[in-house]
């Protein structure tokens, strides 16, 4: 069976798409399939030291923690052939291939939308964010039409019809969500639902604010690990009901 491509990507940074990407990587891991992962942000690298956190942790704490079997692209001649060359090669051997990409508009970034079979969009709780997606009218608060970054997956979703590849599953999740209810939270529900219609992606669940999540960074570790023998970790009804929300994530996508 071919591997699914999962891309997480969106052109503007500072949206927890590595951590995002960490988490439904570890809950696959878990579950027991056979995941890569491919680090398209040769600069930053965030999932790449976010998994070398992980194995130096694991290391120091005698621990065996799951990991995937990850490339960083970087210091290549040709990105966009080497990326090909690679997603062909794990395709055979792998359940998952999770691609993190930068938060900017690049070849190699519209490259692996082209080869994604599922594109997740992490969006943080905010009409900022929101501004990539769609045009809001300041006014009446109502969606006047795509934003830059939807009009890029347009143009992705039109080269893989003319190239006959299956259509793209878009996924856009709200990240760092508040617990409480606000009018803030109400208003991006209702425009998400309306630019949902318009250019055909599913909104899910999203992802509620928690401080732990900054934290298990330099650990190396998500929600998802905090049973693990040996950790000693706490595991709060917070806690409980973060792990769940990426569970139904990872269940949307795969």
């Amino acid at each position: 069976m071919k591997a699914k491509v999962v891309v997480l990507g969106n052109e503007k940074g500072g949206t927890g798409k590595s951590t995002l990407a960490m988490h439904l990587i570890v809950t696959w891991l878990r579950e027991g399939k056979k995941v890569a992962t491919l680090d398209l942000d040769g600069r930053q690298g965030t999932l790449s030291r976010y998994l070398d956190n992980r194995r130096q942790f694991a290391l120091k704490n005698n621990l065996t923690l799951p990991m995937p079997d990850h490339i960083r692209i970087a210091n290549v001649s040709n990105e966009i052939l080497f990326l090909r060359t690679q997603l062909e090669r794990l395709s055979r051997d792998y359940d998952i291939i999770v691609l993190d990409t930068p938060g900017a508009d690049t070849a190699l970034t519209l490259e692996a939308l082209f080869q994604a079979d599922t594109l997740v969009t992490p969006i943080n709780d905010s009409l900022i964010d929101l501004d990539v997606l769609g045009n809001v009218d300041g006014e009446t608060l109502r969606v006047k039409g795509p934003s830059h970054y939807a009009e890029r997956i347009w143009s992705v979703r039109q080269k893989r019809n003319l190239m006959k590849k299956a259509p793209l599953n878009w996924i856009v999740t709200r990240n760092r969500l508040s617990p409480f209810k606000n009018k803030n939270k109400q208003t991006m529900e209702e425009l998400l639902t309306s630019l949902s219609d318009r250019v055909h992606f599913k909104v899910a669940g999203g992802i509620t604010e928690r401080v732990i999540f900054r934290e298990l960074f330099l650990k190396g570790l998500t929600m998802m690990d905090l049973r693990e023998n040996g950790l000693h970790m706490p595991l709060s009804m917070s806690s409980i009901a973060a792990r769940q929300e990426v569970r139904s994530l990872a269940q949307m996508v795969f």
